[in-house]
């Protein structure tokens, strides 16, 4: 077991940068079995410009993107792949619930785990929680693959 991993870590592992970035550290991370890691959610997040004016809360969609970002850091760090210019694509989403919203001023705990582990296509099961509550689950499918050209 090893973290935590701080976001230099994070952004070695993966492509994305802000405002796209929704993975702030690595709390602890089990090679080939599981990772959890933390979005801090702040009100200068850009969605929350029009998600929604007056009540801002974390577009669903945005929950299910940090955990395939953290699986992503998972499966980097699992299968060796940091400088292979290999990236890890979202390939399915299933099973997506959301629970309670996610406000400003929170830290998200993003807890992904392996439910099947090839070269080539991973399984994953995720759930996001505020507080030790859940607030959003989601199993999703990746590919890792080569860059487009």
């Amino acid at each position: 077991m090893t973290g935590p991993l701080d976001v230099r870590r994070v952004m070695a592992a993966l492509p994305h940068r802000y405002p796209l970035l929704l993975v702030d550290r690595v709390e602890r991370i089990e090679i080939d079995r599981s990772i959890t890691a933390i979005k801090a959610v702040s009100m200068n997040e850009q969605f929350f410009q029009g998600h929604f004016p007056g009540r801002p809360i974390m577009p669903g969609v945005l929950i299910v993107e940090a955990l395939a970002q953290a699986a992503g850091v998972l499966a980097v760090e699992s299968l060796g792949l940091a400088d292979s210019g290999k990236l890890v694509y979202f390939m399915a989403i299933e099973g997506a619930k959301f629970r309670q919203p996610v406000e400003p001023g929170c830290l998200l705990q993003l807890d992904v785990e392996f439910v099947q582990k090839r070269a080539s296509v991973c399984k994953f099961a995720g759930r996001a929680s505020v507080d030790g509550k859940l607030a959003a689950e989601a199993n999703f499918t990746a590919m890792i693959a080569d860059p487009p050209a």
